[in-house]
This record gives C-alpha cells, structure tokens and sequence, in this order.
C-alpha cells in the first residue's frame, strides 16, 4: 500500500534510549497539520521514544544532516499515554498479553516476540491498565515502563 505523501510523512526521532543503553534513531509516521509552521499530529505509537505519544501534535524541521524531517519538540500533548511492555515469562504467548490491554482499551504494536509499546488513550482510566500491569509484573510475566505517561492518567 502506498502511503499519500501529501497527507503523510516520516518522521525521525533522535534520543537515548534507557532500554537500548544506547543512542537510537526511530522513525514515525505524522500527518500533516502545517507544513509551513512545521506541525505534525503522530499518527504512531513510539517504540522506544520517550516522552511522546500518539495523536500528539509536534514541530519538525528538515534536518540536512539527517536529510529528513527531524522532531525538535512537542507543542501540544494529545493526553495519550504510551507503555513499553517486555515479555519476562518466554513461555507466555505475547499476543494473549496484548489482548488483555486491548479489551482494557489499548491498542499495541508487537515489535517481536519479547517486547511491544502500547497506547493508553486518554479517554480510558488508567487505574484498571495500572492494576493488570502491575499484577503481570508481580507475578514475573512482564516488566515495563512508562516513558510517556500523561497528565490524566498520573496518580
């Protein structure tokens, strides 16, 4: 499927990531808000970025080191919140875990068979996906972290 490069861009995203222990590089799709003010909506879940989510609205620049369009900072919070989620427990199916947060609400993206990123809409209370979150990781199934948790759903 090709992607409408008039609605459509990509995105890069330079940090260091805790998880990695390392300098990263993500890229991620946005569409476009404002071309001319630089202003783009996320329109995907972070893998490993912190402090972004998605739907939130952010200002990027071409970079020409980089040579392509490159975040600078967030300008408006969606009130998304986004969990990094790694499988402990190898003999569980990862899916099966998604699943779970999905009919809590959330949607996910798998980035292999031991670790996934997860959207908390804004719309959804946290306290139940806290609750099931913290009872995986008590019973050593899953680890994570919480790179981008919003206003709304902080305790």
């Amino acid at each position: 499927m090709k992607i409408p490069d008039d609605i459509y861009v990509k995105i890069l995203f330079s940090f260091y990531s805790d998880i990695l222990e390392e300098d990263t590089v993500e890229t991620m799709w946005a569409t476009i808000v404002d071309k001319e003010k630089g202003l783009y909506k996320l329109d995907s879940i972070p893998y490993y970025a912190p402090l972004v989510a998605s739907d939130d609205i952010i200002f990027a620049e071409f970079d020409k080191h980089e040579g392509m369009l490159t975040y600078r900072k967030t300008v408006e919070y969606s009130g998304n919140s986004t969990i990094q989620i790694v499988l402990m427990d190898k003999s569980q199916d990862i899916n099966q875990i998604r699943d779970i947060f999905n009919e809590l609400g959330c949607v996910s993206e798998k980035v292999n068979e031991g670790y996934f990123t997860m959207e908390v809409p804004s719309t959804v209370d946290y306290k139940n996906i806290k609750k099931k979150l913290d009872e995986l990781e008590m019973q050593e199934t899953i680890g994570y972290a919480e790179p981008c948790l919003a206003d709304g759903h902080q305790y």
